[in-house]
């Protein structure tokens, strides 16, 4: 056989026979990596190299003809990655699994695999561990059954047929960069490996109806290790986030062809592994701080659940040319975009001074909606007047001043009166007061003008 050296892009999976710098077809930087194949008779005679499909169908069929029923789900025994999964774990999906190292998948799946394992028959793959470490760590999480299975191999034929000799409901493999195929002439965890391994567990789930699992890792800029084309050959797409030295992890989906992508679970890191956080709210304004400035609160949308966040704010006489600018769970342009209309519209002066801004708890804020609850904050610190402890604020700001409104009013409202809040602040735009709570104060506003009365300093 013949040897041959081609470049591919991690991104994309465009190959070239020289290495280039950007690529011509996604137009990343950088993303071209160096990959050896060897030429197989099929090869040479066709000019490309053989793929393995991951579905095969004899003949076509009409889409009045296909069943319309429900692929069944299987729970996980955990409500939170449930509510991530849409439901749970569909029979027949692939389901990749990411996160940093140390940050729990591995504890995360073999609780899962010892809940499922009691109606269904359960295979665990490790490629990083032996069984007898994989044994020590079911003792401490309690995890023992009958019907789970433990096989230590990364040789992705060999695990096709071990799944043949124990035909399992579920897979769980522990991770897609330690396989490897023995068709792929290239080291473990390259483009190639980790493209045709999750290729051959595709197959392997869509043909047999079993669930599979795969963990991936990730890499220095946090995306997945790997091909970008990985998460688009996968049916769900889930990222464990947190900070290692935490105990809170937040688990959340970025692609699911079975459910929604903005729900998130909540997970707390015990010594008996993870266990369910059924109240994220409580959680995060755990040791809130009374009385002092630059912390607001909000009530944000993840998915169908609302949860209260803490922002807090810390603005200080800075000592370089350019104020530095920071932010921890929020984007950082948006906090620059909000500093510039704080100061257009109330004459707020920032320019000398270092802005610092943090989502307590590790949440990451995404929607619009915080916005008026970051420059409460922001004037809060400015002003060195303290938001009031029992006050929410809720809204969109818009460029002009604005206060827009918001999706899932109602929702909000009662969740921010269910956990003692007297008093929220809500756009007034588009807004029917009569269809909110009526066990908590609401104060429309109109523009961010009208926000400013809070902070006025109280008279002696």
């Amino acid at each position: 056989m013949k040897q041959r050296t081609v470049y591919v892009c991690t991104k994309c999976d465009y190959q070239y026979p020289k290495l280039l710098g950007r690529c011509p077809q996604c137009g990343a930087f950088g993303s071209f990596v160096e990959e050896k194949y060897e030429d197989t008779p099929e090869q040479t005679e066709t000019g490309s190299k053989p793929r393995r499909g991951i579905l095969r169908s004899e003949a076509a069929v009409l889409i009045g003809d296909v069943s319309t029923a429900d692929s069944p789900r299987s729970a996980t025994g955990y409500g939170e990655l449930d509510r991530v999964l849409g439901g749970g774990l569909v029979d027949g999906s692939v389901v990749l699994l990411s996160g940093e190292p140390g940050i729990g998948k591995s504890t995360l799946l073999l609780q899962i695999s010892g809940v499922l394992s009691s109606t269904r028959r359960v295979l665990y793959v490790s490629g990083e561990e032996s069984a007898g470490q994989l044994r020590l760590r079911a003792s401490r999480l309690g995890v023992i059954s009958d019907n789970l299975y433990i096989y230590t191999e990364t040789d992705v034929d060999k695990i096709v047929s071990e799944c043949e000799k124990l035909s399992p409901d579920v897979v769980v493999a522990d991770s897609i960069q330690t396989l490897y195929c023995g068709s792929t002439p290239s080291q473990p965890g390259s483009v190639s490996q980790v493209r045709d391994c999750a290729a051959v567990l595709g197959s392997l789930a869509k043909t047999r109806g079993i669930s599979v699992i795969i963990v991936g890792h990730v890499n220095k800029e946090g995306g997945i290790a790997g091909p970008k084309v990985l998460e688009h050959m996968v049916d769900a797409v889930l990222c464990f986030e947190g900070e290692r030295h935490q105990n809170f992890r937040v688990i959340r989906a970025v692609k699911n062809r079975y459910g929604a992508t903005n729900e998130i679970g909540v997970f707390e890191m015990t010594d008996k592994g993870l266990s369910e956080v059924e109240n994220p709210s409580a959680m995060l304004l755990a040791g809130r701080p009374r009385g002092v400035s630059g912390s607001a609160t909000v009530c944000c949308m993840e998915g169908t659940r609302p949860v209260i966040a803490e922002i807090q704010a810390l603005t200080v006489k800075t000592s370089f040319p350019a104020p530095k600018r920071a932010a921890d769970g929020f984007d950082y342009g948006r906090l620059c975009l909000l500093i510039a209309v704080l100061e257009k519209r109330l004459g707020l002066r920032f320019s000398d001074l270092d802005v610092y801004l943090n989502v307590v708890g590790g949440l990451r804020l995404d929607e619009p909606a915080c916005d008026l609850a970051v420059a409460a904050a922001l004037i809060s610190s400015l002003r060195d007047v303290p938001v009031p402890s029992e006050l929410a604020v809720v809204g969109e700001l818009g460029l002009a001043g604005e206060v827009r409104g918001v999706t899932n009013l109602a929702l909000r409202v009662r969740e921010a009166a269910r956990l003692g809040f007297s008093r929220i602040v809500i756009p007034k735009r588009g807004t029917d007061t009569s269809m909110l709570p009526g066990d908590i104060e609401v104060i429309p506003v109109r523009s961010v003008y009208e926000l400013l009365p809070i902070f006025a300093p109280k008279k002696d």
